[in-house]
């Protein structure tokens, strides 16, 4: 460690030590948009007289040092009109841009991750970015515009299937990615098991999601960062948008606090299928609704605060039997402060909430758990020189876990309250990344995380023998349950276990020539909390447990390399990815394992290791009437849990095994075609390798049972997914850019009908005796209609 600090110091002397040996001044500022004073990230700010340039941050917060003299300088930012004037940069200068949207209808490029030249000598890689329109303009099913089921059709992402929760990250599960919203952990992303995404398309001002090369400033999931931040309001006048669809609609409102001061942002949304259950004489419910909100101030040119969040809760109940209720709460103040025309810095303090409760009114019992934290986060932004940016940070995250609570729901239940063992950690981090020019061709970006975890004291804890929760039987050769020899009790500001994990980043681009850069990243990644399901995709009721004592923190090392090139004017691009990432201490199950309502969930796990590799293909279309991307994924992920000892076979023998998220080809092709002003047609297509399933290959009889025989795990697969969704959006008044303004969305999802397999049962034909495979598939085609307005 005391190296590491070492090097960042010296970095930092030298390059101190060059600026002030030359003339050079610092020009700053923020960029935001001219209507509405809506902050812009990811603006180019281009000197192209010295080819050198910047871009802004989070907040549209930029700052660049140059030698003094006159330059030209250019700003630009997709959707929005270029900005070109002259700078006398001789001395530091504090200067604030806006800039105006186009009003015609432009080509747009559907995917940006800054088609600019300047991006292709940027050292990040494995990264993806959506802006809110594309999401809006993909056909899904029932004509909801979904977040995370426009991420899926990018290289590397994929989902287990239809009506799934969550998304899978180059092999890794859902519980390995990471999800913020303006900086708040969001722990389940999905509404109604996964039919619809929590995110709001109409309050998302910017949507990144990394894959590899992640930056030091994140941690604490090992597969992939989906980093989302709300639009903040316009604070110059009033105006509203939203949509009306066949199951839900939104609504989303923003206006100005004081003008050019302060904003505010209220958004909403809510499905209302479930009233027309009772037509049907159907007695049962399925809804969502969340709520988005943000407030926004400026207190003077060195100091903004902010105060974001949001509530979402899904509720499902069959009749007056049964009530599942479940959902997000998170809540973020945030303060920007310049200390300087180089220094940027913003601290935030996060709350998060998961909770699941259910109420089974037939055996007159009510269970919730759920996960909160509180999270402090302090982050500078060091504009040190044009060759050399700083960016540190620390934050410290406490956790509650309550993994379920039964009380009776009446009087009269013959239910005895039950509570499991509430569980409490603290995990703490300290980054630095670094950004360096070396020169006109090479750039490098590197820096470290060190984390650490405190399991905290909790009220018991099992002890075993040799501390191992599970034990093999030689004689059945199976693994079991072992019995604890005792139980501790902790105070809460004990510490039960400790680990400590430093994780090196880094990412470096060869630029080849003005159009075309090599790109190589490493990074190291720990992951503490773990998600409890022994399902391909997570459920509402499953648990999240923390590392201790039975349970290891899950370590990735993961490679990138990859090809880079815009051509033909920047109308196409191409990205192409290899990878190559291992994790240790993945945690498997037991054969027969129990995860609900387990209160020594530790007797049920062993820890493994997983793989996963693979080559992306990415090819955009940028420009003209047609624009889209073809995306190409050829992977492969594996696990395996072999035996603690040459005693032991381990899970499926000690063999490697295919995960439940592993897609040997995964493609998808999207479109969109401009017919006309008032038409524009939109499609998509899918297409993957069957999930990675365990069928029966035989059967025996013991004792008139009829018993199946399975064959290895994951050895199986359903049968491929395909489907083709199409589009059709009408904009009546296409060149109306005030007032009231709408448009049409008609859509069909999955087109031809296909059938694609969920699961596969099998049962005995009770007419014939033989045996019979049973698919259940979710939807076949489905045509919707939506109305989008603003004003």
């Amino acid at each position: 460690m005391k190296y590491i600090l070492s090097w960042v110091l010296l970095c930092v002397y030298f390059n101190i030590t060059v600026v002030n040996a030359q003339e050079k001044f610092t020009l700053s500022g923020v960029v935001s948009d001219q209507k509405n004073n809506e902050t812009l990230i990811g603006v180019n700010i281009i000197f192209p007289d010295i080819n050198t340039g910047t871009t802004t941050n989070e907040y549209g917060f930029f700052s660049i040092t140059l030698p003094k003299g006159n330059y030209e300088i250019v700003i630009s930012y997709l959707g929005y009109k270029n900005l070109d004037e002259k700078i006398d940069l001789n001395n530091n200068i504090t200067q604030n841009y806006q800039l105006a949207e186009v009003l015609e209808n432009l080509d747009e490029v559907i995917i940006t991750e800054n088609v600019e030249k300047l991006n292709i000598s940027t050292p990040q890689m494995s990264v993806n970015t959506l802006t809110a329109k594309t999401i809006k303009q993909l056909p899904v099913v029932l004509g909801e515009p979904d977040v995370i089921k426009a991420i899926t059709l990018l290289p590397g992402v994929s989902s287990a299937g239809e009506s799934a929760s969550g998304f899978n990250v180059r092999g890794g599960s859902a519980d390995q990615n990471l999800i913020l919203l303006d900086e708040a952990t969001i722990y389940n992303s999905s509404h109604l098991f996964g039919l619809f995404s929590v995110f709001n398309p109409d309050a998302i001002k910017d949507l990144k999601l990394y894959k590899g090369g992640i930056p030091a400033r994140y941690g604490g999931r090992v597969s992939s960062v989906l980093d989302i931040y709300q639009k903040e309001g316009n604070s110059n006048e009033f105006h509203a948008n939203g949509g009306i669809g066949l199951v839900a609609s939104r609504l989303l409102a923003e206006g100005p606090l004081k003008k050019d001061k302060g904003s505010f942002l209220f958004g909403g949304r809510s499905s209302y299928a479930h009233l027309f259950l009772p037509l049907f004489n159907l007695d049962n419910v399925a809804y969502f609704y969340d709520l988005n909100t943000k407030l926004s101030y400026k207190l003077n040119g060195r100091n903004n605060i902010y105060l974001s969040g949001y509530f979402g809760r899904d509720v499902f109940s069959i009749a007056d039997s049964f009530e599942n209720t479940y959902g997000n709460t998170v809540l973020n103040f945030r303060w920007n402060h310049l200390f300087s025309d180089k220094l940027f810095s913003n601290l935030s303090l996060i709350y998060s909430d998961y909770y699941y409760g259910l109420k089974l009114n037939f055996v007159e019992f009510n269970w919730n758990s759920g996960i909160q934290n509180f999270n402090v986060k302090y982050d500078f932004k060091h504009y040190l020189s044009n060759k050399f940016k700083l960016f540190y940070g620390l934050n410290s995250i406490y956790y509650k876990f309550n993994p379920g609570k039964i009380e009776p729901s009446s009087s009269t239940s013959g239910i005895n309250p039950y509570k499991l063992i509430d569980k409490y950690a603290f995990e703490n981090a300290l980054y630095f990344d670094i950004e360096q020019k070396l020169s006109d061709r090479l750039q490098l970006s590197y820096g470290f995380r060190f984390s650490s975890f405190l399991r905290l004291g909790q009220d018991e804890l099992n002890i075993y023998d040799n501390n191992q929760a599970v034990v093999f039987n030689q004689e059945l050769q199976i693994y079991q349950k072992a019995e604890p020899t005792r139980t501790e009790t902790f105070k809460r500001s004990h510490v039960i276990k400790t680990f400590n994990n430093l994780e090196p980043r880094l990412s470096l681009a060869y630029q080849l020539n003005n159009n075309t850069s090599i790109k190589v990243s490493y990074n190291r990644l720990s992951q503490y909390l773990h998600l409890l399901s022994n399902t391909s995709s997570p459920t509402p009721l499953d648990v999240w447990a923390p590392s201790g004592k039975y349970i290891k923190p899950q370590l990735l090392d993961q490679v990138a390399v990859g090809y880079f090139k815009n051509f033909t004017n920047d109308m196409y691009s191409l990205e192409v990815e290899s990878f190559y990432k291992t994790i240790k201490n993945r945690i498997d199950y037991i054969d027969g394992a129990d995860l609900i309502a387990n209160d020594a969930i530790e007797q049920v796990i062993l820890n493994g290791k997983a793989k996963a590799y693979g080559l992306e293909l990415l090819l955009r279309k940028n420009q003209g009437k047609l624009k889209g991307w073809l995306a190409y994924t050829l992977s492969k992920s594996q696990q395996q849990t072999p035996g603690r000892t040459s005693a032991e076979l381990g899970i499926n023998n000690g063999n490697w095994y295919y995960t439940p998220y592993d897609k040997t080809h995964d493609i998808s092709v999207t479109g969109n075609y401009q017919l006309s002003d008032k038409w524009e047609l939109n499609s998509n297509f899918l297409f993957q390798t069957g999930q990675p399933t365990t069928y029966p290959v035989g059967q025996y009889q013991y004792n008139g049972i009829t018993i199946a025989s399975f064959s290895d795990r994951n050895s199986s697969r359903l049968p491929a997914y395909h489907r083709l969704d199409i589009s059709l959006n009408y904009t009546p008044k296409p060149h109306k850019k005030k007032g009231y303004q709408s448009y049409w969305v008609f859509s069909i999802y999955n087109v031809y009908n296909r059938k694609n397999a969920n699961s596969i049962t099998f049962r005995e034909n009770r007419n014939t005796g033989a045996n019979e495979a049973i698919r259940l598939s979710i939807f076949g085609a489905i045509p919707s209609v939506s109305y989008n307005f603003k004003f």
